[in-house]
């Protein structure tokens, strides 16, 4: 008798339920992360840039977001799609032609799962788009120092939260006299070529030492400017400069929280993403037979409705408090 096989599909389920329990841990450290950005009043967000930099600082962070948050993402969303194409919601009034079982709780979780789906898909795209690429920190490393830039809007408190956080804002004007000055020192342009005429030689040259750190002094100013121009901005805003990436990720937090539009639909994103997430994670102990008698499935709900309530509050904390609480002036 041969031995059986498990089914692709099952495999597939399985698969998918374990990437979204891990996508609900990564979603609990990601709130608790930018909760700090509003609730710790007074500190300047300081356990926000804290957190953030010793995560941007990890080593081969590009391939740590590629296989422990991009293919779980996808596995999850190529599978959900096949299961929102083929579900059906079964909670709501009919006219008879569908099924309608309203009355039952577990059905209402099922129809919002996939509701909750449709806008995680969106959210997920807009989220990743708005802050991993198009206003994500540039960054310009020089020697031991490395800079962020961000282009902000202007308001009121822009100026001295900046100040506070130490970070520098260049606004047009600013950015003009950068490039007077660099111009004015043009020049130097003639130390990076006698710079590049050197031969490799072992032996001390302290004139040498001298031309090859000014060239080097030189480039660098090059590619400051160049940092700043790459930034069209208009008299109402602004480039800030900081000297670490999270200083400029939370100035990117507060300037989109400061749009109500962007509240209106991050509000949406963090519930959508809670209720998901938890429910999937209720879903999760049943499908893998981690609680399996009656009692402690009920009792379960509550406890991952309560987990819900707490992850939730720490998402929408960190929405509406990060610039209308915590660093609006």
């Amino acid at each position: 008798m041969k031995g059986s096989t498990l089914p692709r599909e099952f495999i597939w389920r399985r698969l998918h339920s374990l990437m979204g329990l891990w996508l609900v841990l990564f979603l609990v450290e990601h709130l608790l992360v930018n909760s700090q950005a509003a609730l710790l009043l007074g500190n300047n967000a300081q356990g926000f840039v804290e957190m953030v930099n010793s995560i941007h600082n990890l080593p081969y962070l590009p391939i740590i977001e590629l296989f422990l948050l991009g293919v779980p993402i996808l596995i999850h969303l190529v599978w959900g799609v096949q299961y929102l194409l083929t579900g059906k919601f079964n909670s709501f009034p009919t006219n008879g032609s569908k099924p309608a079982l309203g009355g039952y709780e577990r059905n209402h979780a099922y129809t919002w799962q996939r509701i909750t789906s449709w806008i995680l898909i969106f959210g997920i795209i807009g989220h990743v788009a708005k802050f991993r690429f198009l206003e994500y920190p540039e960054t310009l490393n020089q020697g031991e120092k490395s800079y962020y830039f961000v282009k902000l809007s202007v308001d009121n408190g822009l100026y001295t939260v900046a100040e506070r956080l130490g970070a520098k804002l260049f606004d047009r004007s600013a950015v003009q006299e950068e490039k007077k000055f660099f111009d004015a020192r043009i020049q130097e342009q003639a130390l990076v070529e006698a710079a590049h005429s050197f031969s490799e030689d072992e032996n001390y040259d302290a004139q040498k030492e001298m031309i090859l750190v000014s060239a080097q002094r030189f480039q660098q100013k090059a590619e400051w400017l160049a940092a700043l121009q790459r930034f069209q901005i208009t008299s109402k805003e602004v480039v800030a400069v900081a000297d670490n990436f999270a200083t400029a990720s939370l100035l990117v937090v507060r300037d989109t929280f400061k749009n109500p539009v962007y509240v209106f639909l991050y509000t949406l994103f963090v519930l959508a993403a809670c209720f998901h997430g938890f429910n999937g994670f209720w879903t999760f102990l049943i499908t893998w037979g981690v609680i399996l008698r009656i009692p402690a499935q009920k009792g379960m709900v509550k406890f991952a409705w309560g987990l819900m309530l707490v992850i939730a509050f720490l998402g929408l904390a960190s929405v509406w408090g990060t610039y209308w609480l915590n660093l609006r002036q």
